[in-house]
């Protein structure tokens, strides 16, 4: 099996000159964990931002400021500020036997899958592992 038998296609991103109030809704409105960040200037790939680190950003937040500044500085900081910059990146052709140790070594929610311009192709989480082995256990 290949990463194309299980990455989801339909990839909710986030440009890199977005607040993380948008993130933040996008997260809770879409339902998702992981946000692929991309440029607006040529549609690239050029992070990720985890709802980890922006539910930890917006804590900090509400901490430091209080809830009635926290709208406020959550649409001053940008996405661009507090995605990871350094992640693995896979091709939609990678056997999953290899995907599947990297993600269990590196403790990893999500792996972006990406064609070879750079551009955001699918998205495979953990819950795409999960959802594979439900499968076969089935079968």
């Amino acid at each position: 099996m290949k990463v194309s038998d299980i990455m989801s296609t339909q990839v909710v991103c986030i440009s890199h000159k977005a607040s993380l109030k948008d993130a933040h809704e996008l997260m809770q409105s879409r339902g998702v964990r992981h946000l692929p960040v991309i440029s607006e200037f040529d549609s690239k790939l050029v992070g990720i931002l985890t709802h980890k680190k922006m539910i930890s950003t917006v804590m900090a937040m509400m901490h430091r400021y209080g809830g009635n500044a926290l709208d406020r500085k959550e649409r001053g900081q940008l996405v661009e500020n507090l995605m990871d910059t350094e992640f693995q990146k896979l091709t939609d052709d990678e056997p999953l036997s290899i995907v599947v140790e990297y993600f269990i070594e590196n403790k990893l929610g999500c792996l972006p899958v990406v064609n070879s311009q750079g551009g955001i192709e699918g998205i495979v989480t953990s819950s795409d592992f999960v959802k594979l082995c439900a499968n076969l256990l089935k079968q």
